[in-house]
């Protein structure tokens, strides 16, 4: 049996075909076009390739869930292209890209930039939450609000065409490949493993970036042994769109002065040829399980089966969040502590962790379980997790509303109460 290749990006190239590849990765929700004022600079010196996010940009929408994913999508389709080795400038979630590449493929990295990135975006529930509300009402209420994370206010009112820009860039984005990303970034944290970057790393970041700031940068500048960090002033988290002219000069000088030659396998200077490789067929790409006990846990058992505390604690904090795993378990006690570890191991390492049934299917379970039991404590923290798992407000009203039918009318008001005061407060977007 033969692996299904990674899906390739939509991708383009600018500048002289005889120049070094220098890539430039986009950040959530954007195109390739957020490069655009950058690129008739570095195509003097450079070949420039761009790509486009899965779903963004008319890109096919083959959702990526992981960084990773990403990144075996980016190489397979620099492989198809013949390009070996390359420098790398990601902005965000193209920075996140990047990391990746240098942390698994230092050999294919000449040098490397960081825009706007961070070693862990956020918190895995501000993401997902993310998700919810893009399932629940789609894709506007995000782009509506993206010029207030992305720009800073006066760069907005005093460029209204950009601003307009971003917006419809959002919309125009596939709901469930932005979702994905939501998940990728969810999961992203490579914060132990910043030592591993070993190429020159330029860090860059807007003095004014609430998103991933100042702080974030050097984070990453205090982790990478090669790195240098620079502060654009006067720009906030869409730095090479607000401050194109300072973005180029920084990005042509760190990739004029700290490309990193190519090694052979002894250590020795080496000519990497770039062999042309026939393009891998589009296909979409099976997904990965969302939650998988690793190798490396069965390794440590000597005797009988693993200890499944450890895949239920990961299993209850991607379903319930990390804020309400936090809460229960710092309320434990001597008293309470171990019925704590009873469900982690049992109800979430064993059960939740089966894979024999999908989380939409188990949330569906839970909550009718729930209504007929009338545990309408549980209930809203399920209701939360069954949106977190990818129901839509409308799949629960279903499953209420054939509960309603089979665990008796007065259980179902009860809990449509409860399920609609959450729903109201998880979906309504802020601001």
């Amino acid at each position: 049996m033969s692996e299904t290749p990674p899906t390739p990006l939509q991708y383009r190239f600018d500048g002289p075909e005889d120049a070094p590849v220098l890539i430039l990765g986009p950040s959530l929700g954007t195109t390739w076009h957020m490069w655009d004022r950058q690129v008739p600079e570095l195509t003097q010196q450079w070949r420039v390739f761009r790509f486009d996010l899965p779903g963004h940009g008319g890109a096919p929408a083959h959702p990526a869930g992981s960084v990773t994913d990403l990144a075996q999508r980016l190489l397979a389709t620099l492989d198809g292209l013949g390009v070996q080795r390359f420098g790398y400038a990601g902005c965000a979630l193209g920075g996140a890209v990047g990391i990746e590449l240098a942390l698994r493929h230092p050999e294919r990295v000449a040098s490397l930039a960081l825009i706007a990135a961070s070693p862990r975006f956020g918190t895995a529930d501000e993401f997902r939450q993310r998700g919810v509300i893009v399932r629940s009402n789609g894709l506007d209420p995000i782009a509506r609000t993206s010029p207030d994370r992305w720009f800073t206010s006066g760069f907005a009112a005093a460029q209204p065409a950009i601003t307009e820009w971003a917006v419809q860039m959002v919309r125009t984005t596939d709901p469930g490949c932005y979702i994905a990303a939501c998940e990728a970034l969810a999961s992203f944290d490579v914060r132990p493993q910043l030592a591993g970057v070993t190429v020159p790393t330029l860090v860059l970041v807007g003095s004014d970036d609430q998103v991933t700031g100042p702080a974030e940068a050097r984070t990453l500048v205090a982790g990478i042994p090669d790195a240098r960090l620079a502060v654009v002033p006067g720009a906030s988290h869409l730095v090479p769109v607000e401050q194109p002219a300072a973005v180029t000069d920084l990005l042509v000088r760190h990739f004029s002065t700290a490309w990193q030659p190519a090694y052979d396998t002894t250590g020795q200077l080496a000519v990497v040829a770039a062999p042309v490789r026939p393009a891998p067929v589009a296909a979409p790409v099976q997904p990965a399980p969302i939650a998988e006990i690793a190798p490396a846990a069965a390794q440590q058992q000597t005797a009988g089966r693993p200890d499944p505390y450890d895949a239920g604690i990961k299993v209850r904090r991607e379903v319930l969040g990390d804020a309400h795993v936090d809460q229960t378990l710092a309320q434990a006690d001597e008293f309470s502590g171990d019925f704590q570890q009873l469900l982690t191991r049992y109800a979430w390492g064993e059960v939740w962790d089966r894979p024999g049934l999908d989380r939409r299917t188990r949330s569906c379970v839970t909550l009718t379980a729930l209504v007929a039991g009338g545990h309408l404590d549980e209930l809203a923290a399920h209701t939360r997790a069954a949106l977190r798992n990818g129901l839509t407000p409308g799949e629960i009203k279903e499953v209420l509303l054939q509960a309603a039918v089979y665990c008796g009318v007065p259980a179902a008001n009860s809990a449509f109460k409860v399920a609609q005061q959450v729903i109201r407060e998880e979906t309504t977007p802020e601001g």
